[in-house]
């Protein structure tokens, strides 16, 4: 079964991981210039340095369906530069999902594939997809919405180790994002982190610098430019997340249900 996803930060990349492990071929599409700044588990970090490994699989740079056929058979994860995702008619996917966690529909129909997936906010199951994944922290994450739609986006993050907004690093003023550290220091509350041009950005918490954006991406006064996780274990920053892997989990479930319900109805006629 082949299937495109939307989107190949962090979040998407737990999905593609899941699905890839289950024997999914598979195309995640990005921006020229991603902005994933958990990018140590995220391929789209293959936008810019060719390729990304993710625990056990490789994502790699295709520009093209000869390209994209050449990893799938490598047994690789084909990432394609297509804001667009101009890529579905050409490749023409069995599913397609919507991960791009943008909190707003970006131009998914339910038509796109003969299963489609919504994960997160903007989505509504029925409307504009077949089913909608829950990407709140709680007791519903990861859960397939078959009526309505995701909980709505609050603009708080998730807390982590009592900790929520204070997490998030964030652009000081417009300009050109630099790190200071790396991912996977350990950073004191206070510690210089980054520059967004030359405005300096210090942290709000300690922990481990479990996300940080790449040198030179553009930024905007406030714009999410990387993350301190205050449980400070290091290795948590190179394996996928426990709420990347629970949508991961809940994708595959709505796919493998649609394709279950699709299979009830051939017999039945």
């Amino acid at each position: 079964m082949k299937v495109l996803i939307k989107g190949a930060g962090d979040l998407a990349t737990g999905i593609g991981c899941r699905l890839k492990r289950c024997g999914f071929d598979l195309v995640m599409t990005d921006i020229a210039v991603p902005t994933t700044v958990r990018r140590t588990v995220a391929f789209s970090r293959a936008v810019y340095e060719g390729q990304a490994k993710v625990e056990d699989i490789t994502g790699v740079l295709c520009h093209n369906l000869e390209e994209i056929d050449e990893a799938i058979a490598r047994d690789q994860v084909a990432v394609v530069v297509d804001e667009e995702c101009k890529i579905r008619e050409a490749w023409k996917p069995d599913v397609v999902v919507d991960a791009i966690i943008a909190k707003t529909n970006l131009g998914t129909r339910i038509t796109d594939a003969d299963v489609v997936v919504g994960v997160g906010p903007g989505f509504t199951a029925g409307l504009d997809c077949h089913v909608v994944v829950e990407t709140k922290r709680g007791h519903n994450l990861g859960r397939c919405i078959w009526e309505g739609s995701a909980f709505p986006n609050t603009g708080v993050p998730g807390m982590i180790g009592g900790y929520d907004k204070e997490r998030i690093i964030r652009a000081t003023a417009d300009g050109t994002f630099k790190g200071q550290v790396m991912i996977g220091d350990l950073v004191e509350k206070g510690d210089l982190v980054g520059y967004s041009g030359d405005a300096p950005i210090y942290a709000l918490v300690g922990g481990v610098v479990r996300g940080l954006l790449q040198d030179g991406v553009t930024v905007t006064k406030g714009m999410k430019s990387g993350d301190v996780d205050p449980r400070g274990n290091a290795q948590n920053c190179y394996t996928i997340s426990d709420k990347a892997t629970s949508i991961g989990g809940g994708v595959l479930e709505g796919i493998l249900s649609m394709k279950k319900k699709g299979a009830a109805e051939k017999r039945e006629k």
